[in-house]
């Protein structure tokens, strides 16, 4: 062993069922402390006969951020490294040596003391094939002493120290997550609108308030919301700008403002040239529209960029065999045959089991054949 003491913590309420795989994966931990917020369901009593070190707080009125913070304080102080999971994310086998080797192996840009927190590769969704689907770079592994807890929902690990900070990348720490379908995100939006209430100066709450409104189909209160987001100083962080563009974006396109659509799908891209999600989603809406000289130049314009980012979500969608789909389906309807066979191939690459990637190949080729 490296020398280091390594600790997950979790939080956690009636999820029995996921008390053994979890254990499993986390077992490479030196200690895994779980603080439960009120089961009765059996989880403390089987997390305990796991192994676990358990305490239970209820906390009232529910706040993902005390409840955070209750649990880092149940970390022994002598800990080395935190690493903060959930019941239903999972680490990919050998991931405390792919920590030790970073964490051990980081060389400091600044003289003196620092303190330092993890980046790791996190698969939020995963296809039905056990494939990646929506991914980001997860920030939850950081030093015991200096970090605590921020913002009822969407809550963060914030660095309270002095030192200096760096971040160290983590390469082949992979966590995977694995939610409950049964889950309720019912408390999301009233626990957004209070972190708003609290701080209306803090742009990240207010992107993710403008976010929820979008996922309850609350268009014009997206529109707003992430308006007033853009026109925040603090919010200076162009990929969360760029996605928040494309949001306004997907909203006015379900207003049935398709001009209004077009143009912040523009602005997005602008925003951040770089990331294939805002030209996939522009293609993806110009073929609802058959708007098929757009959906085309937008879906190649996505495959010329070949890598993910690692500073922001990257949805599935940008990333499987959807923008040669497009590009194939665009050339079609334009009279392009070899161009759309040959991105039919490509799509079919993707997904080889497709029975309509499968149907849309035999119908080019039947085409060309007359």
């Amino acid at each position: 062993m490296s020398g280091l003491k390594i600790c997950v913590y979790a939080i956690c309420k009636n999820e029995v069922a996921f008390v053994d795989q979890w254990m499993d994966s986390m077992n490479e931990a030196d200690l895994i402390v779980v603080t439960d917020t009120g089961s009765d369901d059996g989880t403390v009593e089987k997390l305990r006969e796991r192994g676990a070190v358990v305490y239970v707080d209820i906390v009232k009125p529910w706040r993902f951020d005390v409840a955070r913070n209750i649990s880092l304080d149940h970390v022994p102080e002598d800990v080395d490294v935190c690493v903060c999971t959930d019941l239903d994310e999972l680490f990919e086998p050998g991931w405390r040596k792919k920590l030790e080797e970073a964490w051990l192996n980081h060389k400091p840009v600044h003289q003196g003391d620092i303190s330092k927190t993890g980046r790791y590769l996190y698969n939020w969704s995963l296809k039905a094939d056990g494939t990646p689907d929506i991914q980001f770079y997860y920030f939850k592994v950081h030093e015991r002493k200096n970090f605590r807890w921020k913002c009822p929902i969407h809550e963060f690990v914030q660095y309270v120290g002095t030192q200096p900070l760096e971040t160290v990348y983590i390469e082949g720490m992979v966590l995977n997550h694995h939610p409950d379908p049964t889950k309720s995100r019912g408390s999301y939006l009233p626990l957004l609108e209070l972190a708003v209430e609290e701080t209306p100066e803090d742009e990240r709450m207010r992107y993710y308030l403008g976010r929820e409104y979008m996922y309850k189909s609350q268009w014009q209160k997206c529109i707003d919301t992430l308006n007033e987001y853009l026109n925040l100083p603090s919010a200076n962080w162009p990929d969360e700008r760029c996605a928040a563009m494309r949001w306004i974006a997907r909203a006015y396109y379900r207003l049935g403002k398709t001009k209004e659509a077009y143009s912040w799908y523009y602005r997005a891209i602008a925003e951040v040239p770089t990331m294939r999600d805002p030209y996939v989603e522009f293609a993806r809406m110009c073929y609802e529209l058959k708007d098929w000289t757009m959906s085309y130049y937008m879906a190649k314009e996505a495959l010329k960029i070949t890598e993910k980012s690692r500073t922001f979500v990257n949805m599935g969608y940008s990333w499987d065999y959807t923008p040669d789909d497009l590009c194939s389906i665009a050339a079609y309807r334009m009279g392009m045959l070899d161009e759309s066979e040959e991105h039919a191939k490509r799509a079919l690459e993707h997904a080889p089991e497709d029975a309509r990637l499968k149907n849309n190949l035999q119908m080019v080729i039947a085409t060309k054949k007359g």
